[in-house]
C-alpha cells in the first residue's frame, strides 16, 4: 500500500507530507485548491511525463516521492522470478502480480525492499530534464513505470481510457475469472506451437547464405569425424613425443639407477660397489645375527620395509628401459599432433570443444537442411501442435465465457446503486474464425467491454460511451465486483472525479462501495461530497492560503493536513452546505455516525 507521499514545490504546493489510511483516504478541499497536483505527484512518481511549468514558482525544481509498504509474502518472493540461468524470469509468464510483481521488478533494476519497503521519487527540474529514482538509485522513467503499474491504479479522467485497450479488458476478464490454469497450459501449447512456426519460417526462407553455411556444417563434421579425435589425445601424444625425443636422457638416467639400487636388473661388466640393495640385505643380516632383541629386531623390520620399496622402485624403472619408441613413431607421432592441432585451432581451443562443436552442428545442420521431406515431416509436427494449442484455447475461451456472463450482470447491478439507472455492461467474449488461424498469444478470443450509459442508448465499445465521472463509477463497479469475486487487490485505488454527477442517496451508496472495497484494498478517493467523505478512514484536507507578507512573490500556497474529531465535523460541515452552523456540525456528526460498514 502506500505508506507515504511526499511533495516539494509542485504547483501551488510547497511541501506536504500525507501519510493514507491502510484503508480509504478521502483528499477534499474547495474547488481549485490544488487536490489534482496530489494526482499529478502520483502519475510523476508512476513515470508520467514530467511537465517543467509544474514547478512552483521561484524554485529550481519539484520533487515528489512515494513510498510503498509491502506485505511480508511479496517481499520474500522476490526472487522467485529468477530460478534458473536461461532468462525465463520475465513476470509477465511468472504468474507474478501487485506487490510481488513490483519487487521482482525492481530486482531486476538491482534494487530491492528496504525494510518491506520500496521507495519511488522524481526529481523535474524547472529547466533541463527529470530524474527517477528507484530506491536510491537512478533508474529510466520507465521502470517507475511497470513497478508503480503494478502497486498504483488511478481511475481518473485521462487514466481510465487505458482500459479501452482490448488488452487490458482481456487481463481484467481473466482476473476475475480465476483462469490461470487455463491460461497457462494454452500459453505452453502456444509456446511450442511458435517455435515450431518460427522453425519452418527458417527453413522455407534459406537462401544461398543459409545452404553455404549447410555445407560449411556438412564438410567440418566429416573432417572432425574423418580424423577421429578423443578427448586427451594430442596431450598424450605431447607427452609420447617428449619421452621419444630424450630417449638417451632417459636411457643413460634410469639405467645409473637401476645399477645403484639393484645391479642385477642392468648389463654392467661391474660396479664401483655393491648396489643399494644388497647393502640393506647385509645391513639386515647383520641385525638379525644379534641375538639381544629390542631395537635391533625393529631396526631390521624397519630396513626390510625400506628394501620393500625400493624392490617397487626397481620394478617400476626396470619397465621404463626400452620403452620410448623409435624415429618412425616420432614421425607418426608428430604427423597425428597436427591433424588434432588443425581441429584445435578452427574449432577448439580443447578436442572436448571440438567434439562439443561437431554435436551442436550436426544438429543445426538438421534445420538448414530444407529438403521436401525435412519440411513435411516438420509441417506434420506442426499440425499435432496445432490441435493441442486450439483445444487449449477453446478450455480458455469457456472460462472467459462463463465469468464475462456472470461479471457484466454484477457491474450491472452495481451501477444501478450509483446513480446510473438502466447503465448496463456487456463483457462479450467472441471466438475468432478457425478458419483465419485464430490463435494468439492469450487464446483466440476477442474480449470487448461494451457500456451502455443509459437506457436507450446504443451500446458502445467502453472509453467512448461515458463521460469521466461515469466511467470513474463503472471502474468503481469493476473493481468491487472482482475483489469480491478474487478478494482482495494487492493495489491501491486512486478515484478523482467518480462523484461526478452524484448526490442525495447515490452519494451514499457511491461512498459505502468506496469503502467495501477498501477493506480489501486501500483506496484513496478525490472527493467534493461530505457523503463520500464521511466514510473515509482518514481525511486530508487541501486549503489555498494567500501568501505572507514577505514571499508575495510566491503567490498563493495550497497547504494540506488531516483532520481528526471536531476539526473533521467542521470540514464535513462545510462540505454538506458550504457552512459550519450549529445544524451544519450536528448533520455532519450524523452523517459520520453513519458512515459506518
Amino acid at each position: 500500500m502506500l505508506e507515504e507521499l511526499d511533495i516539494r514545490n509542485l504547483g501551488p504546493i510547497r511541501e506536504a507530507a500525507i501519510a493514507p489510511a491502510a484503508g480509504m483516504t478521502a483528499i477534499t478541499g474547495e474547488t481549485g485548491a490544488g487536490k489534482s497536483m496530489l494526482l499529478s505527484a502520483i502519475r510523476l512518481v508512476s513515470g508520467g511525463a514530467a511537465e517543467s511549468s509544474r514547478v512552483s514558482a521561484g524554485a529550481d525544481e519539484a520533487w515528489a516521492q512515494a513510498i510503498f509498504a509491502l506485505a511480508d509474502d511479496a517481499v520474500t518472493s522476490e526472487h522467485s522470478g529468477d530460478t534458473d540461468d536461461t532468462g525465463d524470469a520475465d513476470d509477465s509468464d511468472s504468474g507474478l502480480t501487485g506487490a510481488a510483481a513490483a519487487v521482482a521488478k525492481a530486482h531486476d533494476a538491482g534494487v530491492d525492499p528496504e525494510d518491506g519497503e520500496l521507495f519511488l521519487s522524481r526529481t523535474v527540474r524547472a529547466s533541463g530534464r527529470s530524474r527517477a529514482v528507484l530506491g536510491g538509485k537512478s533508474v529510466p522513467r520507465s521502470v517507475l513505470g511497470a513497478i508503480a503499474g503494478e502497486l498504483v491504479t488511478i481511475h481518473g479522467q485521462t487514466d481510465q481510457l487505458k482500459i479501452a485497450a482490448s488488452a487490458r479488458q482481456r487481463e481484467f476478464l481473466d482476473r476475475v475469472a480465476g483462469d490461470e490454469a487455463e491460461l497457462a497450459a494454452y500459453r505452453k501449447a502456444w509456446d511450442a506451437l511458435a517455435a515450431m512456426d518460427e522453425r519452418l519460417e527458417r527453413l522455407r526462407s534459406q537462401e544461398s547464405s543459409a545452404r553455404q553455411q549447410a555445407d560449411y556444417l556438412r564438410e567440418s563434421i566429416d573432417h572432425i569425424n574423418r580424423t577421429d579425435p578423443q578427448p586427451g589425445e594430442d596431450e598424450e601424444l605431447k607427452a609420447r613425443r617428449e619421452r621419444i625425443e630424450n630417449a638417451a636422457d632417459i636411457a643413460q638416467g634410469v639405467g645409473s639407477a637401476l645399477g645403484a639400487l639393484d645391479a642385477s636388473q642392468v648389463d654392467v661388466d661391474a660396479t664401483d660397489g655393491a648396489s643399494a640393495v644388497e647393502l640393506i640385505n647385509h645391513a639386515v643380516t647383520s641385525l638379525r645375527a644379534i641375538r639381544v632383541g629390542g631395537t635391533f629386531a625393529e631396526q631390521a623390520d624397519r630396513l626390510e620395509s625400506i628394501n620393500a620399496d625400493l624392490g617397487d622402485v626397481v620394478f617400476a624403472l626396470s619397465q621404463e628401459l626400452g620403452d620410448e619408441g623409435s624415429v618412425e613413431d616420432l614421425d607418426q607421432i608428430n604427423g597425428r599432433i597436427h591433424e588434432l592441432g588443425d581441429l584445435t585451432r578452427r574449432w577448439g581451443p580443447t578436442l572436448a570443444d571440438v567434439l562439443a562443436w561437431r554435436d551442436k552442428a550436426a544438429f543445426d545442420l538438421e534445420d538448414l537442411d530444407a529438403s521436401p521431406e525435412k519440411v513435411a515431416e516438420l509441417e506434420s509436427e506442426r499440425q499435432t501442435l496445432y490441435d493441442a494449442a486450439l483445444a487449449a484455447a477453446d478450455v480458455l475461451s469457456a472460462a472467459r465465457v462463463a465469468a464475462a456472463a456472470d461479471l457484466g450482470a454484477r457491474v450491472t447491478e452495481e451501477l444501478g446503486s450509483l446513480a446510473m439507472l438502466g447503465a448496463s455492461l456487456e463483457v462479450r467474449v467472441t471466438p475468432r474464425d478457425k478458419a483465419d488461424d485464430p490463435l494468439g498469444p492469450y487464446g483466440r478470443d476477442d474480449i470487448a467491454f461494451l457500456f451502455t450509459p443509459f437506457e436507450g442508448s446504443p451500446q458502445l465499445p467502453m472509453g467512448k460511451s461515458a463521460s469521466g465521472g461515469e466511467l470513474s463509477r463503472l471502474m468503481l463497479a469493476l473493481e468491487l465486483v472482482a475483489a469480491d469475486t478474487r478478494g482482495g487487490a494487492d493495489q491501491t485505488f486512486i478515484f478523482d472525479e467518480v462523484d461526478a454527477g452524484v448526490g442525495g442517496k447515490a452519494a451514499v451508496e457511491l461512498g459505502k462501495r468506496l469503502a467495501r472495497l477498501a477493506r480489501s484494498a486501500q483506496v484513496i478517493v478525490v472527493t467534493h461530497l461530505a457523503q463520500v467523505a464521511s466514510w473515509a478512514d482518514a481525511q486530508f484536507v487541501v486549503t489555498k492560503e494567500p501568501p505572507d507578507a514577505d514571499d508575495d512573490d510566491l503567490g498563493v500556497v495550497t497547504t494540506i493536513a488531516e483532520v481528526n474529531g471536531e476539526t473533521r465535523v467542521h470540514e464535513i460541515a462545510r462540505m454538506l452546505s458550504g457552512s459550519e452552523s450549529e445544524a451544519s456540525l450536528d448533520h455532519a456528526r450524523e452523517l459520520l455516525k453513519e458512515s459506518v460498514l
